[in-house]
């Protein structure tokens, strides 16, 4: 069973839009619109970290939710300059002045995943400069040039893209593709005249572009109007086929004349006695002398 605590913090995750993009600037001007800038610590201090040497100025941290480009940020870490980055990471982008650079003993990575492939991402951010201090329903990520980074990670909610408003004019509001309705029925007058109904404006437009196509149609006596008969090869049914018929009166006229044979016309037409034989088998045979 979750506690009080935790339904809350799972309600303010699922409010919470994720994180996009994490990049380093050198100040306000330098970053971009759509990201904010980390200025103050949670503890009350400074967010622009230590100014190195021959530095002219330090640099922050900043962060996007503009879901625009379709990604999330899954992960976050700080590895140090003899660490291998992790598959999958990257280092954060710089938008930094000219002659400001970072530095590289520990480095700030981060793994981006399509928003429609994974379910929980990092919703926030925060760094304090004390590492004693703990933020609550945040996630220790590690310490750089004596800043402490902290994450909050959770379910998010994708917001649902609204339709842009479009100006329609009033020409086109009064039209519609449904039947005109009936009259309002009037109070019956002193003559009982029923109101005539006025004629609708998309009746007379659909009139004017019917004529319109049929005057541009007949006009052009060069262009043949396509049918559903195209392609379809001509053929003369069976029955009106001279050809045809005449072979078949011909098969007919020869199976007329055969004539069917009953069994005693074949006993007939096919009897033998065997005489010649019998009278062979009754001959005497010659004696041979001897």
């Amino acid at each position: 069973m979750l506690s009080d605590r935790d339904r809350m913090s799972l309600m303010e995750h699922v409010n919470v839009l994720p994180l996009t993009a994490v990049a380093w600037s050198s100040n306000f001007g330098s970053c971009p619109k759509n990201f904010t800038l980390i200025s103050i610590t949670e503890d009350g201090a400074a967010a622009n970290f230590t100014r190195g040497f021959a530095m002219k100025s330090g640099y922050y941290l900043c962060f996007s939710k503009d879901l625009k480009g379709g990604v999330v940020v899954s992960d976050i870490q700080i590895i140090s300059d003899k660490d291998s980055i992790p598959h999958g990471y990257s280092y954060i982008t710089e938008y930094l002045d000219p002659k400001t650079t970072v530095s590289k003993k520990k480095r700030v990575i981060v793994r981006t995943s399509p928003v429609a492939s994974v379910e929980t991402a990092v919703l926030d951010i925060k760094l304090t400069a004390k590492s004693k201090m703990l933020l609550q329903h945040y996630t220790y990520v590690g310490d750089i040039n004596g800043y402490v980074l902290w994450c909050r990670k959770g379910p998010f909610s994708t917001p649902v893209p609204k339709a842009k408003p479009r100006s329609v004019s009033l020409e086109l509001c009064g039209l519609s593709l449904d039947e005109p309705s009936a009259p309002p029925r009037l109070p019956l007058q002193h003559r009982n005249v029923p109101a005539t109904q006025p004629q609708s404006r998309l009746s007379h437009r659909r009139h004017t572009l019917q004529v319109r196509d049929f005057l541009e149609t007949s006009g052009d006596s060069s262009v043949q109007a396509i049918t559903a008969l195209d392609g379809v090869p001509f053929s003369l049914h069976p029955d009106f086929d001279l050809q045809a018929n005449d072979t078949a009166l011909q098969l007919n006229s020869q199976l007329g004349n055969i004539r069917i044979k009953t069994v005693k016309d074949i006993e007939n037409e096919y009897n033998y006695t065997f005489a010649v034989e019998e009278s062979a088998a009754k001959r005497i045979r010659p004696s041979v002398s001897t």
